[in-house]
């Protein structure tokens, strides 16, 4: 498999967010050690171990595209998407609206993946699902997904 396009894009967004709730349980947690029961502290500690899994599941999206398959890949990589290029019928560079969300998320028009930002590439499926890839670097995904598919051909 000759890759000819990969690229991470940090997710900005999600560090901040996660990191500033990271930030205000853990306080929480600091603050309450002496006076409470350790259980009554558990919710604290179960948000917390969640904000944290969530931060190393989401803090990055690679995406990287070969002449087989288009792949996005969330944070640590436990979390991955393959699209086969053959499948592919069409890529534009779009942007998203503020309110479709980061992460992966159910759009007006199919399925959003995203990390940070706005800019993204929409590729059609032969089958006529739609998909979004968030990107802060359309463009040059864009070459690289039209160059698989003209290869595909």
């Amino acid at each position: 498999m000759i890759y000819e396009y990969e690229h991470t894009q940090p997710g900005t967004l999600m560090r901040i967010v996660f990191g500033g709730f990271i930030v205000f349980f853990a306080c929480v947690a600091l603050v309450t050690a002496g006076r409470d029961p350790w259980e009554s502290r558990l919710p604290i500690l179960l948000a917390l171990g969640i904000l944290v899994g969530c931060l190393f599941l989401f803090h990055a999206l690679t995406v990287t595209v070969s002449t087989d398959a288009i792949q996005l890949r969330f944070g640590i990589g436990l979390i991955r998407k393959r699209f086969a290029v053959a499948q592919v019928q069409d890529a534009a560079v779009v942007r998203n609206r503020w309110y479709y969300g980061w992460g992966i998320r159910l759009g007006p028009r199919g399925w959003i993946f995203n990390v940070s930002g706005f800019d993204a590439v929409e590729i059609r499926m032969k089958n006529n699902r739609q998909y979004r890839i968030g990107t802060d670097d359309p463009e040059a995904l864009l070459a690289a997904i039209q160059s698989a598919i003209t290869k595909s051909m």
